[in-house]
């Protein structure tokens, strides 16, 4: 096992893991309730595109990294991730402190299910219609989930593997949802979030302080309490947000 193994590939590959599962799982709620409305043909079709798109970005993305020099790179991945993981630290921190409703997949299923059956038209435009949903649900949650695994792995040329970790998340929501037929609520996808926040955070400020020639004490150990910071910033945060808005959501 690589002397690194606990303090960059493993965090990294959760990172990618996690992160997709909270993407694969919006989707999937998407995708499901094309499915059952219009037919799985155009569901797969739309999602089928999507995958493509995506694959195709990562394939082309990564790749054109290795040309640009390791300092800059690291530069631009830090930021990078830095702005993903307090994008989703923030909106994790004020959804746990109750200023923002939790995400309901349930909810989103049943108007996602209530527009297609409100539309009008010919069978052929339906499925058309209906596959576009699909096709821009797995894009836009994809899109996300294909820049964190870029992002993640060219720092310390993860990228096969953070792809895997993406992969395995992907495979185990289809394989569940699959299995129950119905959107996945059960996932505490808020706290997912705000474990992917303290990752990517962490992972942001790392290489961020690498790319500008910062020598840090304990080389990738220092990754350990920085997640550590972070974490207790954001406990503290939802402390601080609860007590601010009273709980209630704005």
């Amino acid at each position: 096992m690589p002397p690194d193994f606990w303090t960059v590939i493993f965090p990294a590959v959760s990172a990618a893991f996690l992160a997709s599962i909270v993407e694969v799982v919006e989707a999937f709620t998407i995708v499901l309730a094309v499915g059952t409305t219009r037919g799985w043909r155009p569901a797969l079709a739309g999602t089928l595109a999507a995958f493509g798109v995506l694959a195709l970005i990562v394939l082309i993305l990564g790749p054109a990294l290795q040309f640009i020099p390791i300092r800059a790179l690291q530069l631009f991945v830090g930021v990078l991730l830095l702005l993903f993981g307090m994008g989703w630290l923030r909106k994790a921190v004020l959804r746990a402190a109750g200023v923002l409703p939790l995400h309901d997949e349930v909810q989103a299923y049943r108007e996602e299910t209530a527009e297609l059956s409100a539309q009008t038209g010919g069978t052929d435009t339906l499925q058309w219609i209906a596959g576009i949903a699909a096709f821009k649900a797995v894009l836009l949650e994809g899109l996300e989930v294909a820049f964190i695994v870029v992002a993640v792995g060219a720092g310390k040329g993860l990228l096969v593997e953070a792809s895997l970790g993406a992969l395995a998340a992907f495979i185990l929501v289809m394989i569940v949802g699959a299995l129950v037929h119905k959107p996945l609520a059960q996932v505490p996808e808020n706290t997912l979030k705000f474990g992917v926040g303290i990752m990517l955070s962490a992972f942001g400020v790392f290489w961020a302080g690498e790319g500008l020639g910062v020598e840090w004490p304990g080389a990738d150990l220092i990754l350990l309490p920085l997640a550590a910071v972070f974490l207790v910033s954001g406990l503290g945060l939802v402390g601080v947000a609860r007590k601010t808005f009273n709980g209630s959501p704005a």
